[in-house]
């Protein structure tokens, strides 16, 4: 093969995706006797919720896990990003700046979920971020020691947020939920169902005693002065400022379904459709964890489990593992419920609030009645390095406009390798090409 082509890799089951979701469709699927190759963009496997710099500081169960999957035999691509994928489960790769595919049998999407940015003035300002951001990042190891933090957003995700920072040193001093003290109040009465959670609740609620946790209270704006970020919040009724070093700040988490849509696979509700063995609508294609929209560890584990031995051809063994999806399921919808998200956050949007980071588009240049490809052709609001990862949501909250068709490449790519993957016939006929 030449200088410039593409290598070549043929695999029964393919994986994308390598945290919790990803690993345990690995696992089951190689235990099946399958030939598997796993892709991910990270320089280790573990997702989001696993990310660590040493497998020491990581729980039991998660050490367990990537233990099993280095004694599987599933081929792993790290640092790899799948930015094309076409007829015949042929997917395109940039691995550490070289193009490869991989030729799948069956096809296991495990891509997670993304932050949910919602606009606000002074969301821009160096030192604001996201809830997950700042948890990637202190357990990357960034010091936060003695500053002053807050955290903003809502649902399950800002307690083990808090947590780490309190524990890593951060002044902490706020936790605002937006959603209503009934709601969460309720939530948490149902964690009976689910006892582990309840206890998971109670430890990282412990963690940050005797900070502020406030419900009903979100962000309406952050201002620089003085050498200093200055955050206004407000819970409804009152109004008020405090300073801060750090603010994270999200709306929760919107499933990663780029490449399910490249590949036609249908999406409902914002996630992955799936029958009872994790199937999409494609055939060989199945999808687990974040993507279907169902949340937490656990249930992408469950997932995994189904969807790898589904897509290995042992769905019958799969079958064993659906109560404890359906169980999951159930604490999905609950949640969502919960932390639904309020119409204030959609009017604490200004004219000259950018929306769209990447290209610096303000509010006041959008359009309600715009679709996602007329504010690209009007403003290139979406046409930025993260290829409307941010600012599409956004919009679709603000507006209601649905989300645009996707493209390749799917991820930011060198042209080099593009034309490589075109030369290996990895043409895909993804959506809207």
């Amino acid at each position: 093969m030449g200088e410039s082509a593409a290598s070549a890799i043929e695999a029964d089951v393919a994986i994308v995706g390598a945290g919790p979701a990803g690993i345990a469709a690995a696992v089951h699927a190689s235990g099946a006797g399958r030939r598997v190759v796993v892709l991910d963009a990270a320089p280790r496997p573990g997702g989001q919720i696993w990310r660590h710099q040493s497998r020491e500081s990581l729980p039991g169960v998660a050490r367990e896990w990537l233990d099993r999957l280095d004694r599987s035999g599933a081929v792993t691509f790290m640092s790899t990003g799948v930015v094309d994928a076409g007829p015949g489960l042929r997917l395109g790769a940039e691995h550490q700046g070289r193009p490869i595919v991989v030729h799948a049998g069956s096809l296991v999407i495990a891509t997670g979920a993304q932050e949910r940015f919602l606009p606000f003035p002074g969301w821009t300002l160096p030192g604001v971020m996201g809830v997950g951001g700042a948890q990637a990042l202190v357990k990357a190891g960034m010091e936060v020691g003695g500053r002053r933090v807050a955290v903003a957003g809502t649902g399950p995700l800002l307690l083990p947020v808090a947590a780490a920072l309190r524990r890593a040193g951060a002044d902490l001093r706020l936790v605002a939920e937006q959603a209503t003290a009934a709601r969460v109040l309720g939530f948490a009465a149902s964690l009976w169902r689910t006892p582990r959670r309840l206890a998971q609740a109670v430890a990282y609620r412990a963690a940050f005693a005797g900070v502020r946790y406030r419900w009903g209270t979100w962000v309406v704006r952050v201002d620089a002065a003085e050498g200093e970020l200055h955050a206004t919040y407000t819970d409804g009724r009152s109004t008020w400022a405090e300073p801060v070093d750090l603010l994270c700040a999200a709306s929760g988490l919107v499933p990663s379904t780029e490449l399910a849509r490249l590949l036609g696979c249908a999406v409902v509700d914002g996630g992955v459709a799936v029958d009872r063995l994790q199937l999409t609508s494609v055939p060989n294609v199945y999808a687990a964890g974040e993507p279907t929209g169902n949340t937490g560890v656990d249930a992408a584990l469950v997932e995994g489990a189904i969807a790898g031995l589904a897509a290995a051809g042992r769905g019958d063994e799969a079958g064993a593992y659906i109560p404890a999806r359906d169980r999951h399921r159930d604490f999905s919808l609950r949640t969502v419920s919960a932390f639904r998200l309020r119409e204030e956050l959609r009017r604490r949007v200004g004219p000259d609030t950018i929306v769209c980071r990447c290209e610096d588009v303000p509010y006041s240049a959008l359009r309600p009645s715009w679709g996602a490809r007329q504010a690209k052709l009007a403003t290139r609001a979406g046409m930025g390095s993260c290829q409307a990862r941010v600012c599409g949501p956004a919009m679709q909250y603000l507006f209601g406009s649905a989300a645009d068709s996707v493209r390749v490449p799917l991820l930011p790519t060198p042209l080099g390798v593009l034309a490589d993957l075109s030369e290996s016939g990895n043409d895909s006929q993804g959506a809207d090409r």
